[in-house]
Order: C-alpha cells, then structure tokens, then sequence
C-alpha cells in the first residue's frame, strides 16, 4: 500500500497540474483572438473614415484577407491528406513486416489496415485538388 501512495500522488498533482495547463492557455488564445479582432475592427474603421478612396481601400484589405484564409486552409487541407496517406504507407509497411514474422502470430493480411488512413489522406488531397472553389 505504501509503494501506491506516491505513484497515486504523482498521477494526481500531474493530471491537476496539466488541466490547469490547458485552461490557462485556451483563455489567452481566446484573450489573443479577441485583442487581434478588435485591432481589425479599429483599422478598417479608420480606413473607412479617411478621405477619397478609403472605404475602396477597407474593401480591397477584406478581400485581401479573405484571399489568405481561403489559401491557408487549402494548404492544410494538402498538408492534412499528405500527412495521413504518409502514415497509412507507412502502417501498412509495418503491418506487412509483422505478418511475415511467425512468430507474431499476426494474419497475413492485417497489413490491409493501412489501406483506411491512406484513402482517407488520398480522399484529402483530391478534394483540396478537385472540389475546393478556386479564388
């Protein structure tokens, strides 16, 4: 019982210890995202109030970031599919090198499992190649 205690304590104060973690930097990200949509608001609104073509100026600055955001998220959208079609190749090296030892007592095509991460990686990149609306 006495060999427990401090494996019991350290699980306890770490678990309390990351969870106070997690919630302290989910509030500042939260404060950070906030503080940066308020600096946007304030800037397109002095854009807005300039003389002459300032409110051509607030547009073309929307549409500008609008135009990153849509780029960013096609890029991971690639970056994503690449990723799991890697780690299905991958598994289904591995799954195969296991099924050829006999003495792991694996079945000869459990290296098929691989085949699931990596449709779902190619399925990724098609979609981000093919279907996402171009600019």
């Amino acid at each position: 019982m006495n060999q427990l205690f401090p494996i019991f304590m350290f699980l306890s104060i770490g678990s309390v210890a990351l969870f106070s973690f997690v919630a302290v930097a989910a509030w500042s990200d939260a404060r950070r995202k906030e503080r940066e949509a308020y600096y946007k608001s304030e800037t397109l609104k002095k854009l807005a109030e300039t003389q002459g073509a300032g409110g051509n100026a607030a547009l073309e600055f929307l549409r500008e970031q609008e135009k990153i955001g849509e780029r960013r998220r096609r890029e991971g959208l690639r970056l994503g599919g690449l990723i799991t079609s890697v780690v299905g190749i991958a598994l289904m090296i591995l799954l195969r090198a296991l099924a050829q030892d006999p003495s792991a007592g694996v079945p000869a095509g459990v290296f098929l499992v691989g085949l699931i991460p990596l449709l779902v990686g190619i399925a990724l990149l098609a979609y981000s190649y093919l279907l996402v609306p171009k600019e």
